[in-house]
């Protein structure tokens, strides 16, 4: 597999202007696309470092902090903290994360939530559930929780991403520390686990039956995937993660599959620039190739599938937010290979934590910033 497909040509920054404007804020860009043109407005501003945005069913949006706060955001712009929600342990990349409604909301009232638990000493990420009465969350019950605690701040994963056979995948990170844990098919740490909705194992999980492995993991071999989504037309799910110095990749997850961390890499050692310390090879023929190498360095965050009558031009790409990269990748498929890029919003907004499709065929994006805001993108 080739990680930049032969086909595949750098393209000119997109144009971005800002529009005459007060502040940040309060802008709206025009996006300058090669397929679609459109703009960025503002739904609600005012956020500190946000992590994630959740679309309740009447248009309304939950927006976290990795401070701990969840806002219930109006149609207006308006938002409410939350009272009741998980009270996570916030040091360095850990706290707050992310949220995401149930596919069947309208009739469970389930909302799903990740964070940081523990304490200053040791923390694992987990997963609660709750439903929202008013402005406060009640019926609150831990869902799940990873199998190794370990020292707060670093590598915490923790996207949701319901499958439609109702299942639903949670990213779980290296934690950082011990990069190797990732290859230690006991420990969830560098995995992705695949739960009923109640936090049961599928029967047809693929190590299910296997004592050498946790039942619940669904693949492994991950450093840190901050991005996930379920293509709307091949149904193939889509993962974003992190790479140490370079080496940010964009995987195609299978059940059953080792993604190589870090055993196989791309990316380098921090310091030095060489060959990641614990890292054999750049290849192994027994683990999976990233299908694409996000460069330059993005530090990859949200993933969205385009499936949208809004944008047309855009149907079947990913957006792939970018933290260190201040921009959003537009990647064009053909055949599960990324043929094209283009880079949007770059350096615009700051860092980018989410993107994702809403319910009504716009696209959202949260930055992470000390004054932040959740945005939609429009067609022009």
């Amino acid at each position: 597999m080739h990680f930049i497909h032969p086909g595949f040509r750098r393209l000119p920054l997109a144009t971005l202007m800002l529009a005459a404007t007060t502040s940040m804020a309060q802008a709206d860009v025009s996006i300058s696309s090669e397929y679609q043109s459109a703009r960025l407005v503002t739904v609600a501003e005012g956020f500190s470092n946000p992590w994630a945005v959740g679309f309740l069913p009447d248009d309304r949006y939950l927006v976290t902090e990795r401070s701990g706060s969840i806002y219930l955001v109006e149609n207006d712009g308006e938002k409410m903290e939350l009272s009741g929600g998980p009270e996570p342990n916030v040091a360095g990349q850990g706290g707050m994360l992310d949220i995401v409604v149930h596919p069947d909301y309208e009739d469970n009232g389930w909302i799903y939530m990740t964070y940081s638990h523990g304490d200053s000493n040791s923390t694992a990420p987990a997963l609660v559930r709750a439903r929202l009465d008013g402005h406060q969350f009640v019926d609150m019950e831990q869902v799940f929780i990873s199998n190794t605690m370990t020292g707060p701040g670093r590598h915490y994963g923790s996207r949701i991403l319901f499958k439609n056979d109702g299942t639903l995948l949670m990213s779980i990170g290296d934690r950082g520390a011990e990069p190797p844990r990732a290859q230690d098919t006991m420990d969830h740490s560098g995995t992705l686990v695949r739960l009923h909705h109640d936090g049961s194992v599928p029967d047809d999980n693929p190590f299910v039956g296997n004592n050498d492995y946790a039942p619940e993991i669904y693949s492994y071999g991950h450093r840190n995937i901050q991005g996930i989504t379920l293509h709307p037309i091949t149904g193939t799910i889509w993962a974003t993660e992190h790479g140490p110095r370079g080496g940010d990749e964009l995987n195609r997850i299978e059940a059953g599959k080792n993604y190589g961390w870090p055993t196989a890499t791309l990316g380098r050692d921090y310091g030095t620039g060489d060959q990641f310390p614990d890292a054999e090879t750049r290849h192994r023929d027994d683990m999976e190739d990233p299908v694409f190498e996000l460069l330059p360095t993005q530090a990859p965050s949200g993933l969205a599938a385009v499936n949208s009558a809004h944008f047309p031009n855009w149907e079947g790409n990913l957006l792939s937010g970018g933290l260190r990269g201040e921009r959003v990748m537009r990647l064009v498929l053909e055949n599960e290979v990324v043929v094209h890029a283009e880079e949007l919003l770059h350096g615009e907004i700051g860092r980018i934590r989410d993107v994702r499709q809403g319910p009504n065929g716009y696209l959202y994006v949260v930055n992470d910033e000390s004054d932040a805001a959740l945005y939609r993108i429009m067609p022009d």
